[in-house]
C-alpha cells in the first residue's frame, strides 16, 4: 500500500508538469511528508530533489531534440546555479525542519501568484550569448539556484523568468533552457542531501517511476484540453493556496505564531 501511494504521488506531480507544463514539483516535498509519510522533512527535500532533477532531465531530452534549448545561455545559468544550489542545500540542512517547511509554504503561495499572472510570450529566439548577457545569467543563476537549495524543489517557476531575463530569449526557449538548470539543481541538491543520508533510494525510485507515467498521461491530456489550460492552472493555483495554508497552519508554531 506504501508503494502504490508514492507512486500514486509521483504520478499526480507527473501528470500536473505534463499538463500544465510546471508547477507540480513544488507538490512533491508535502504528498511525500503527508500521504507518502516521511517523517522528516530534510528527507522529504532530499528525496523529492532526487525525483525532481530525474523528471527534469527526461523532459530535457525532449526539448533538445525539438532545438528548444539555448546551450550557451542554459549551461551559464546552471553552472552558477549549481553553486548557489550547493550553498542554499548546506543551508536547508541547518535549518529546523519546521521552520524550513513554514518557509516552504510561502514560497507554494509564490508559485501560485505566479501561475495567476502568467508568462508573456515575448523575447528574441535567434538570442546569441555575450559578455553582457552571461554576467547576468551568472548573477541571477546563483540567487535562483540558492532558493532551489533551500527548499529542494525545481524552481521552474523562477528559472524560466530569470533565464529570460538575463538573456531576453523567447519563452519557448526559455522553458527548454530552464529544464537543464533544474536537473543541475536538483542533483546538487540531492547529493548534498544523500552525503549526509537525507535521501530514501526506494521511495525516489518509485517516485520517479510514477512521475514517468503521469508525465506521459498529462501530455495526452494536454492536446485534448489545449483550449482550458488557462482554466487548469487556475485550479492547480488554488490547490497549491490550499495545501500551503495547510502547511502555514501545522508549522506555525516553529516560528512562535502560536
Amino acid at each position: 500500500m506504501d508503494a502504490l501511494v508514492t507512486i500514486l504521488s509521483g504520478s499526480l506531480v507527473g501528470f500536473s508538469l505534463g499538463l500544465i507544463g510546471g508547477g507540480g514539483s513544488i507538490l512533491a516535498v508535502p504528498l511525500l511528508l503527508y500521504a507518502v509519510g516521511i517523517p522528516d522533512p530534510h528527507v522529504a527535500i532530499g528525496t523529492s530533489a532526487l525525483a525532481v532533477a530525474t523528471n527534469a532531465f527526461a523532459n530535457l531530452a525532449q526539448h533538445a531534440r525539438a532545438g528548444t534549448v539555448k546551450w550557451p545561455c542554459a549551461a551559464t545559468f546552471a553552472a552558477s546555479g549549481v553553486l548557489g544550489a550547493l550553498v542554499g542545500s548546506t543551508v536547508g540542512k541547518s535549518i529546523d525542519g519546521e521552520r524550513l517547511l513554514f518557509l516552504f509554504a510561502l514560497v507554494m503561495v509564490a508559485v501560485g501568484i505566479s501561475m495567476l499572472r502568467g508568462r508573456r510570450g515575448e523575447g528574441d529566439p535567434g538570442v546569441r550569448i555575450n559578455r553582457k548577457i552571461a554576467v547576468r545569467l551568472v548573477a541571477i543563476g546563483f540567487l535562483v539556484g540558492a532558493i532551489s537549495g533551500l527548499f529542494g524543489i525545481g524552481g521552474g517557476f523562477l528559472i524560466v523568468p530569470g533565464i529570460m531575463l538575463g538573456s531576453g530569449m523567447a519563452m519557448l526557449n526559455a522553458i527548454g533552457s530552464s529544464l537543464f538548470s533544474v536537473g543541475a539543481f536538483g542533483l546538487t541538491t540531492a547529493a548534498n542531501y544523500a552525503v549526509s543520508g537525507l535521501v530514501d533510494w526506494t521511495i525516489a525510485a518509485l517516485f520517479i517511476a510514477g512521475g514517468v507515467v503521469g508525465g506521459f498521461l498529462g501530455m495526452k491530456a494536454a492536446v485534448r484540453l489545449s483550449t482550458r489550460k488557462g482554466v487548469l492552472t487556475k485550479i492547480f493555483a488554488g490547490v497549491l493556496f490550499v495545501v500551503a495554508a495547510y502547511m502555514l497552519y501545522r508549522n506555525a508554531g516553529a516560528v512562535g505564531l502560536f
